[in-house]
């Protein structure tokens, strides 16, 4: 309730304010190039010329080169959509007065006939960063194996998180769905090769995992791509398939005869893919989606999905890529997608444009991110903040050029916060065993700082670092290794090793030593640490050594 009252003032404080500088920089822009008699005679030109604004969402400029003004379309979809957001309000104000929404909100299809009935309430993008504490709890850590010191049994705490985002009933960080790409854009991976017999063995580990959906590449890629498509189906696993293929009535009737459980439809909505990919304008890219849309919707049984996608949503035009959406949402798609194919979008970008299509569409948001630069996990994250519901993963983030979020990463990011709701749908301890998978199908090792898995991904070395995670886990780490089927490690074989960790090593090994004498020993270990580098064996040798020497005397 508190953020629908938010939003709502800052729309009434803002959406003026834009008016009023849009209105300036028109009269700005017609004075500096028109002399006092012409701007009379330029006015009209000025304002047409407004009125067909190439804005590109992604960078947020106008296009310079077409010396074109402010966004005054976005300026007027921002006013309809907190006009929307305000109607909205009003509308269940005795509800809002009465209940405490809940952190997630549920559809049922059932309950409304409308294919464009929304599930969310729309709002207009407008950000908010207000700081609040949250102090999550985390189980004990049960420890470890092959020369790892062994930790004491205190509570694993969920280190403190004191700038976590206020709560926010749009928010889906507690309620989304993966769908899991590995054997479509995995495919795209520069080395990958799937058979038959390989698809079928990642599609049930990743089913068994827990997600969702399932995404195969487009059964017209080739003739055994559509034998392996058929084939999955068959499995009766419990995620659902789906197959992933172009806007065209060609793709979809094939992908419809599959057996698919939902048909994924993409298709380039950015300048660059208009004019240099399939050479459409805008006005057939909606034609042909609504004519896709329709024949998948009446060749498909009660059950089964269709999504619909741009592609390059982040360097297409907003205006367009909106009216798109919201035409294809009324043809009744259970999801559109949103896809940072070049990976050029930041998560604050990601948060706007998301929450902004939230205000336009009621069916479901799916979102999938690139890792050009390196933002895809903290993307997806931000997308979900904002009210998206799906995300597109890959095991180890494997896909065309360097990938896209990886599953483990997503789950790295989203166990943080939603701890509870992760571990109880993801058989998490299962994550290694697919990644190990994968990485022998596409000749790849799993990377040493791999989130979650990397064998230094639990590994402490400092000595600082050491007595504290002995002491209490959460000092140094944010995730329990535990809920992964994990174990951590204390490296003690080094000229950084700590009196305390070489304590934990003399108790493991069984041996009776003061903190004196431990302390002497750990001096050994550092003085030859310095010449070369050690094993646990030659630490241990050391100890051992030590400790006979102070048996002898």
């Amino acid at each position: 309730m508190f953020n629908t009252y938010v939003r709502l003032f800052l729309a009434w404080l803002f959406v003026p304010r834009i008016m009023k500088i849009a209105k300036s920089q028109r009269q700005d822009k017609a004075n500096k190039h028109t002399t006092p008699d012409a701007n009379a005679a330029t006015a009209a030109t000025q304002t047409e010329a407004l009125s067909n604004t190439d804005w590109e969402y992604g960078t947020l400029q106008s296009n310079p080169a077409k010396n074109k003004g402010p966004p005054v379309k976005l300026v007027v979809h921002m006013c309809l959509a907190a006009a929307a957001a305000a109607a909205a309000a009003v509308s269940r104000l005795p509800q809002l007065l009465t209940f405490q929404l809940p952190n997630s909100l549920t559809f049922d299809p059932s309950a409304s006939e409308s294919p464009s009935s929304s599930r969310y309430p729309r709002f207009p993008f407008l950000s908010h960063h207000i700081i609040t504490s949250k102090l999550p709890i985390m189980s004990n850590v049960e420890v470890t194996e092959n020369g790892a010191a062994p930790t004491i049994h205190k509570p694993h705490h969920n280190a403190a998180l004191p700038y976590q985002s206020v709560g926010d009933f749009l928010s889906n960080t507690n309620n989304f769905k993966i769908i899991e790409s590995t054997l479509r854009e995995g495919e795209q991976f520069a080395n990958a090769y799937f058979d038959t017999e390989t698809k079928i063995k990642i599609a049930k580990a990743l089913s068994d995992f827990g997600v969702e959906y399932i995404e195969l590449t487009s059964p017209l890629a080739s003739p055994q791509s559509r034998k392996d498509c058929e084939e999955i189906c068959k499995l009766g696993l419990k995620a659902k398939i789906l197959t992933h293929v172009r806007c065209t009535m060609e793709d979809a009737k094939v992908a419809v005869e599959t057996g698919v459980d939902g048909v994924d439809v993409v298709i380039g909505t950015s300048q660059y893919l208009r004019e240099h990919s399939h050479g459409k304008d805008m006005a057939y890219i909606k034609e042909s989606a609504i004519e896709v849309i329709r024949y998948i919707k009446s060749s498909f049984s009660q059950g089964k999905e269709v999504r619909f996608s741009s592609e390059d949503s982040f360097r297409s035009d907003l205006v367009d890529l909106l009216s798109l959406y919201q035409a294809v949402d009324k043809e009744g798609v259970h999801r559109v997608g949103v896809a940072d194919t070049v990976g050029c979008a930041s998560p604050r970008q990601v948060y706007d444009l998301v929450r902004t299509l939230r205000g336009v569409v009621g069916c479901d948001i799916e979102c999938h991110f690139h890792n050009d630069t390196g933002c895809a996990i903290a993307n997806a994250h931000a997308a979900l903040e904002a009210g998206a519901t799906h995300i597109d993963t890959s095991v180890l983030g494997i896909g065309e050029r360097n990938g896209i979020t990886p599953l483990g990463g997503l789950l790295a990011r989203m166990i943080v916060n939603s701890h509870d709701y992760v571990t109880s749908r993801y058989k998490l301890h299962k994550l290694k065993e697919i990644e190990d998978l994968v990485a022998e199908a596409v000749e790849i090792n799993v990377p040493f700082n791999n989130y979650i898995t990397g064998f230094c991904a639990f590994t402490h070395k400092a000595g600082i670092h050491a007595k504290a995670i002995l002491n209490q886990p959460s000092t140094y780490e944010i995730i329990d290794p535990a809920d992964f089927g994990m174990s951590r490690y204390v490296h003690f074989a080094s000229r950084l090793t700590g009196w305390n960790a070489i304590k934990s090593r003399v108790e493991q090994l069984g041996l009776n030593m003061t903190d004196d004498q431990i302390k002497q020993v750990t001096a050994k270990i550092k003085d030859l640490a310095d010449v070369r580098p050690l094993a646990i064996d030659d630490t241990d040798s050391i100890i051992r050594s030590f400790h006979f020497d102070l048996q002898r005397s």
